[in-house]
């Protein structure tokens, strides 16, 4: 009896993790952190995007006599594909519109992350909408690539 339990402890768990999905996908700058945001926002706003924010969480903790290595977040997006993922699960408009952090750790490597579509899909259980998350996974991969590569 106890080996069975184990037997379905073990499936239950491999199968759990099977279907887990990372929630954020990272990739390491060659620039430094201002210019991987600034190439970011360049390429973003050539390709139509909106920028609806930058955020420089450095600067504000400056402001109150904190310090922090270089963190911006920048808020953007494109209705004509947001809005395709709204009306899949109009819950994911929480997680809209996209944004991406450009971080940079005490060894001073610089990041750039943003939530993988895959576990946005995951999170607000979006069924039948796979060509929009293909879509958005595509450019997304794409925008990043072009603003921490060489």
């Amino acid at each position: 009896m106890i080996r069975n339990i184990s037997l379905a402890l073990v499936v239950l768990i491999a199968s759990t993790q099977a279907y887990a999905v990372e929630s954020l996908i990272t990739l390491e700058s060659h620039y430094s952190a201002k210019e991987t945001a600034d190439r970011f926002e360049s390429i973003i706003k050539d390709k139509g995007f909106t920028v609806f924010t930058r955020i420089d969480h450095q600067k504000n903790a400056a402001s109150v006599g904190l310090t922090l290595r270089p963190t911006e977040v920048i808020i953007f997006g494109n209705p004509k594909i947001g809005t395709q993922l709204m009306q899949c699960s109009q819950l994911v408009a929480i997680d809209l519109p996209q944004k991406v952090l450009i971080s940079e750790d005490a060894d001073n490597n610089v990041w750039l992350s943003y939530n993988n579509p895959e576990y946005i899909k995951q999170r607000h259980n979006i069924k039948g909408c796979d060509k929009v998350i293909n879509k958005i996974s595509g450019v997304l991969s794409k925008l990043s690539n072009a603003a921490t590569s060489k």
